[in-house]
């Protein structure tokens, strides 16, 4: 059995907010989206994809990694197709990150881009996903030191989003969840200012996912997120 709970923020510079996320246990689904491409296109993009995956699996017949992957790439394909027809959507696109339990405490994750998935475990935040991103695909297979990753023109491109082409690499993760482990969910306005140490400490200071919610965002807000703040924790119960 998995609880769950989930908040989004606009954080401290952005008038709009692009992220979108949902909570599906009856469908054992969790999702969460950044898009990008405007004000208008990435709310549409990260809407639509959210959307997609949860209408896909509950007209599926099936409840594995499979049906999780041919999900994405269904809304991949009609965020690409939206974007086409609305010349004012053209260049939207969004990272996705989905869990689905397959059996009671297995989940499968699919992730494009780099939103991410970690897994608080005896008190200790991993990190399940890997980013789509210039740095983690290129800037750290060149030798680029830590300082200038954080400097660098190229650190906020993407190398893969869902709805920029017609073919989606689709990063797929199996786990097994133990009692009492969490999943957070993230978009960078979160991850990308808040340590993982921080965010560990809240987690393991509060035990009510609603108040870890709120105290991950305040947190992100307090330093000054330039970004778009949501979270997604799931528990297994």
């Amino acid at each position: 059995m998995l609880e769950a709970y989930a908040l989004t923020d606009p954080g401290k510079v952005r008038s709009s907010n692009q992220d979108a996320f949902r909570i599906l246990p009856e469908l054992g689904l969790y999702l969460l989206a950044d898009g990008m491409g405007g004000a208008r296109g990435g709310e549409r993009a990260s809407t639509l994809a959210v959307e997609s995956v949860a209408e896909t699996l509950a007209t599926s017949a099936h409840r594995d990694a499979a049906a999780l992957v041919g999900a994405v790439e269904d809304a991949n394909q009609r965020v690409l197709q939206e974007a086409m027809r609305d010349p004012k959507l053209e260049g939207m696109g969004t990272t996705l990150v989905a869990v689905l339990e397959t059996e009671e405490h297995d989940v499968a994750i699919a992730s494009v881009g780099d939103s991410r998935a970690y897994v608080l475990r005896d008190g200790k935040l991993r990190l399940i996903t890997a980013d789509q991103s210039w740095i983690q695909e290129v800037g750290r297979p060149l030798g680029l030191d830590e300082d200038s990753l954080k400097t660098h023109p190229m650190r906020h491109v993407l190398t893969m989003a869902v709805g920029v082409s017609p073919a989606v690499r689709t990063q797929y993760y199996a786990l097994q969840l133990e009692k009492g482990d969490e999943l957070m969910l993230s978009s960078d306005g979160l991850h990308g200012v808040v340590a993982v140490e921080q965010m560990e400490q809240v987690l393991t200071r509060e035990k009510d996912l609603e108040k870890q919610c709120r105290a991950l965002v305040e947190a992100a807000n307090e330093e000054g997120s330039p970004d778009n703040v949501t979270v997604v924790l799931i528990r297994a119960a």
